[in-house]
């Protein structure tokens, strides 16, 4: 007797334990495991989605709400969604479908409510994913500046300029636009369209060769107090050495043979055609807090008239992987075409990159 008492005694307790365990285990709650991948950019931007693929450099990402994106690989990463534990013996049994509380959304409508909100839709790294899948491995940048001054006159500044470029193994392709208008008093003092490429080829780690096509059309132009609008059409085909070639910094220095057209509208003037040879150098450096400068100088030694010479030189700072700031200072004297207007243009640029 006293035997089955002992025993009932013992179930009873284990029955107990077995149903506070229980109850502690349901009090846990586990953490839900995310079923979408994330692309996140170095600024801390993020999107959702799945990854495609990773190759040569570039991260293939499919978002949830705005298709197919390239972004390089230095520019993001991508954080993998967590797999789903498999299920035990005990819990492949089906699960009964839970019904709703009073109050509560459907699984369906809170995932819609998860996904890309309006803001993020429009923000700068989603406008930026939708230009470098539309342009691929192109990158580029579109920048503007504007001015208004009243002192003596009333002048107004506004420019507008796009770049476009890619780089191959031996290849770097290059083209740029700009648009400036400028008026004082409401007098059009400049009304420019530029248009410019460059094509380099690379031997080798030394030499190389260049093709850069200029075309510059002044509607606004004077020269000598009389109106001389222009149509400017310079190629300048040239050899070089990369003096120096350091992830930091970068030297290049060569010759160059140029071909000059200009057709003006000045009283009496014609259609001019002049080839002038041209010594040039270009630098590049790599500076602290995301920063780098370049710098382009072109000398033309001219025995019957002064010597022209155009340098341009840039300080860029990025502020995000998108956004931009740079500071522009570009200077023209006696082109060899002798029609075109000299210049010194100081500039504050923002840009959008991509």
């Amino acid at each position: 007797m006293l035997l089955k008492m002992l025993r009932s005694f013992l179930c009873a307790v284990m029955a107990t334990g077995a149903l506070v365990g229980a109850g502690r285990a349901a009090d846990k709650t586990e953490p839900t495991a995310s079923t979408r991948d994330a692309l996140v950019y170095k600024d801390g931007d993020r999107v959702q989605g799945k990854l495609v693929e990773r190759a040569d450099g570039m991260i293939v990402f499919k978002t949830d709400r705005f298709g197919v994106v390239r972004v390089p690989a230095g520019d993001a990463v991508v954080i993998l969604a967590e797999k789903p534990a498999r299920p035990g013996p005990a819990e492949t049994a089906p699960a009964v479908a839970a019904t709703p509380m009073p109050g509560t959304k459907p699984a369906k409508e809170r995932e819609e409510e998860e996904k890309v909100t309006l803001w993020e839709r429009f923000s700068p790294w989603q406008l930026t994913a939708k230009v470098k899948n539309f342009f691929g491995p192109w990158h580029g940048k579109v920048a503007f500046s504007t001015e208004v001054v009243s002192d003596t006159a009333k002048r107004t500044d506004q420019s507008l300029e796009g770049h476009l470029g890619r780089k191959w193994e031996r290849d770097e392709v290059q083209l740029n636009a700009r648009y400036e208008y400028a008026e004082t008093n409401r007098l059009a003092t400049t009304d420019l369209v530029r248009a410019s490429g460059s094509w380099r080829r690379d031997f080798n780690q030394k030499e190389f060769a260049q093709y850069r096509p200029t075309v510059e059309w002044n509607r606004a132009s004077r020269l000598n107090g009389v109106p001389n609008d222009y149509v400017l059409l310079q190629q300048e085909i040239g050899v070089g050495v990369s003096v120096i070639t350091r992830p930091s910094m970068k030297l290049r220095a060569g010759v160059s043979e140029n071909l000059f057209n200009v057709w003006n509208s000045a009283p009496g003037a014609k259609h001019g055609s002049r080839t002038v040879e041209s010594l040039f150098e270009e630098t590049e450096f790599t500076l602290p807090w995301r920063m780098t400068l370049s710098q382009r100088g072109v000398w033309y030694p001219i025995v019957s008239n002064a010597d022209g010479w155009e340098n341009r030189i840039e300080l860029n700072k990025k502020l995000t992987e998108t956004l931009s700031v740079s500071v522009r200072h570009e200077i023209r004297r006696h082109i060899p075409d002798g029609t075109t207007q000299d210049y010194t243009r100081l500039k504050l640029l923002f840009g959008f990159d991509f």
